[in-house]
């Protein structure tokens, strides 16, 4: 059982969540590059370069039992622009890891995309073969296949999450949350389909993967194929605010994007079967947003 777990990509959402899920029952470690934070009962550490041997280094004097690696670049549009720091982030990083914690006996989990498919899958399994359609997909890929090959124990979770967001970085939610309060008119893509998950319930369902011993890809997600403009009217359900200010839009009219896949649904039947975990729906998660912001969960992270 890991009691020490290093999550790389520190200052990004999934892993400002997943520390302050963890930090009570493990010793967490959180990563950092450019952003320098600090969060109350983590150690953070800078990391400066992906090479095999800096890491390596990192790594010695450290000694996790766990690495969840969350770093990545994930703007779609700054990949296709930058396509070497693409796979300079994404994948090479990925790769150097998976060996290290190989070599070393430490259990890795490495956090994926559901940004894999060209050809719009209706639910896809993990068996579907990949076939990305931009940068960012292509060098996800690439990591997988990396990770696999450099660490075959290692769990690769697919996943599309959100949660709540730090002061610098709003996510999904956040920023329907934030324009609804402030009364502002949302354009949201009705032709855009995924299977969301709260950050909570995707913690709770790699631990109880890495609980008990599990290897290989994931989709970890929610139980609904939503599209983004049902997934704000949920939102707004949720929080009581004005759904009407929720406008319908279509991604195939947004030619100025990277072309990216318009269905991203995955099929969670493989990780409910193997954890015996229920994960829920949108109605379900939702709530669990809503109570973190009751409960002051929320004045936390906004204050990083």
């Amino acid at each position: 059982m890991a009691t020490r777990i290093l999550i790389t990509g520190g200052s990004g959402l999934l892993a400002l969540n997943w520390a302050l899920h963890d930090r009570n029952e493990f010793d967490v470690i959180l990563t950092l590059h450019d952003k320098e934070i600090s969060v109350k009962g983590t150690q953070t550490i800078k990391v400066d370069s992906v090479s095999f041997e800096y890491l390596s280094e990192k790594i010695d004097n450290l000694k996790p039992d766990l690495v969840v690696h969350t770093a990545g670049l994930t703007n779609v549009e700054l990949c296709e622009e930058k396509p070497q720091l693409a796979h300079t982030v994404n994948a090479e990083f990925a790769g150097n890891m998976a060996l290290i914690c190989h070599e070393r006996g430490i259990q890795l989990v490495h956090i994926s995309t559901d940004h894999l498919f060209s050809n719009n899958p209706f639910m896809a399994d993990e068996s579907l073969p990949v076939s990305a359609m931009n940068i960012y997909g292509t060098t996800k890929a690439l990591a997988e296949k990396l990770v696999n090959q450099n660490c075959p124990e290692a769990l690769i979770i697919r996943t599309n999450f959100y949660c709540w967001g730090s002061s610098y970085r709003n996510s999904f939610s956040d920023v329907i949350i934030k324009s609804l309060r402030q009364e502002k008119e949302l354009n949201l893509f009705d032709d855009v389909f995924y299977t969301p998950i709260v950050a909570e319930k995707l913690i709770i369902s790699v631990h109880k993967l890495i609980e008990i011993r599990e290897r290989g890809v994931f989709n970890v997600v929610g139980d609904d194929r939503i599209s983004k403009y049902d997934f704000g009217l949920a939102v707004a359900k949720q929080f009581g605010l004005d759904p009407k200010l929720i406008k319908r839009s279509k991604i195939k009219e947004k030619q100025e994007l990277v072309q990216r896949p318009q269905d991203m649904s995955l099929s969670n039947n493989k990780v409910t079967l193997t954890t015996g975990l229920k994960i829920g729906g949108t109605e379900e998660h939702m709530k669990i947003l809503f109570q973190q912001e009751r409960s002051g969960y929320v004045n936390e992270i906004k204050s990083l």
